[in-house]
């Protein structure tokens, strides 16, 4: 079911992209490849000078190659488009820190707190928020939903519809339900 129709005319001014794609690489390791573009429809000053309608503000890379358990081993981030060239584009190596973390354990609070404020950049650090999810669905790419699996999948006690003891559960997961459904 999509939006319901505006309630008065309007214009688009601004749009924000985000793009993550994953791919299996050669070495059984994944990469995510993420961006984030924002583009204005008209030409807006920026301290920087006039960026022109249609021409990105921001249009930002980054790269993380991931083990089969969700362990960050490799970082490449990169700003191709920023309002502050010879600033906003400088951060990228920072963020090799994650190497080391865990996609799946904590990441989005231990990422925000790492790049918070002067220590990152406050648009790729928005991007990283996504990449556990996305991570997520690029996993179960190679984990069978099958009931018959002597391993619980996945996805269950990982978001409210999916809790173990919802109506979902019970009736997609029987095997795995726990309990009364609650509302």
């Amino acid at each position: 079911m999509p939006l319901s129709e505006p309630k008065a005319g309007r214009q688009r001014v601004h749009t924000r992209r985000i793009e993550i794609q994953g791919f299996l690489r050669e070495d059984d390791l994944l990469d995510l490849e993420a961006r984030l573009s924002d583009i204005k429809d008209q030409d807006f000053p920026l301290a920087s000078g006039m960026r022109k309608g249609g021409d990105p503000i921001h249009d930002l890379f980054m790269r993380l190659t991931i083990d089969r358990e969700f362990n960050i081993l490799e970082v490449e981030a990169c700003s191709d488009w920023v309002p502050y060239p010879g600033g906003c584009d400088t951060i990228g190596p920072a963020y090799r820190r994650l190497v080391g973390l865990n996609l799946v354990r904590g990441f989005r609070r231990t990422a925000a707190e790492m790049f918070a404020d002067v220590r990152g950049c406050t648009h790729l650090t928005e991007l990283l928020a996504s990449l556990p999810t996305a991570a997520i669905q690029i996993m179960v790419t190679f984990r069978r939903d099958v009931e018959n699996s002597e391993e619980k999948p996945f996805q269950l006690d990982r978001c409210h519809a999916l809790e173990t003891t919802s109506a979902t559960v019970m009736r997609y997961y029987p095997r795995w339900f726990r309990g009364s459904p609650v509302d």
